[in-house]
């Protein structure tokens, strides 16, 4: 089955960390006040906490990614805002292709909603789906964005020891390879 793929060696990690430092380059912080996505639990308070003042993805060190926020095991991911998942996502992508993630793990944060398997869930209110909620989420992303995300997880696949290879290949080829549009090319998966 032929699916598109970037036109970039992904097996070369460098390249691919590059690409997102560029693709995001532009992103603003959020507000303060629109860091998480829920005011439920102690989670999202802990997530604003230690994320309130960070206003330099580039600066975050993997250390910090993988144990903020302090007191939780949940990764902060699920409770960013979107405008917060977009804003703090290229320093978790780039931390992980380095393998040093502990507890966040952005693959599933990029592939969950757009499989088979759960894009059909109803998980309300009325009939929204975990595909809706996800092509919502992403649909701040610009297409240099969705490129770099799709580097990512092409790399993820390519090189690490995940067994979620089939749910990202799912998810790439059900939606981030459209969004990724135009400077995408033809190749064999």
């Amino acid at each position: 089955m032929n699916a598109l793929r970037i036109e970039l060696p992904v097996t070369d990690k460098e390249a691919v960390k590059a690409l997102i430092r560029s693709a995001f380059v532009h992103v603003k912080y959020p507000a303060t006040a629109c860091l998480v996505n829920s005011d439920q639990g102690d989670e999202p308070e802990l997530v604003e906490k230690a994320f309130k003042d960070k206003r330099d993805w580039t600066s975050l060190s993997p250390e910090f990614l993988s144990k903020a926020p302090e007191g939780t095991e949940a990764s902060p991911l699920h409770f960013f805002s979107d405008e917060a998942f977009h804003f703090f996502l290229p320093a978790y992508l780039i931390a992980d292709i380095d393998f040093r993630m502990e507890k966040a793990y952005p693959v599933f944060s990029l592939t969950h909603g757009l499989t088979e398997e759960s894009k059909n869930k109803v998980i309300g209110p009325g009939e929204r789906t975990w595909w809706d909620s996800a092509v919502y989420r992403f649909s701040i992303f610009n297409q240099e964005e969705c490129q770099a995300i799709v580097a990512y997880l092409e790399f993820k696949m390519e090189n690490g020891d995940s067994p979620d290879k089939p749910r990202v290949k799912e998810a790439l080829e059900n939606y981030w390879y459209k969004r990724a549009g135009e400077k995408m090319s033809h190749k064999a998966a």
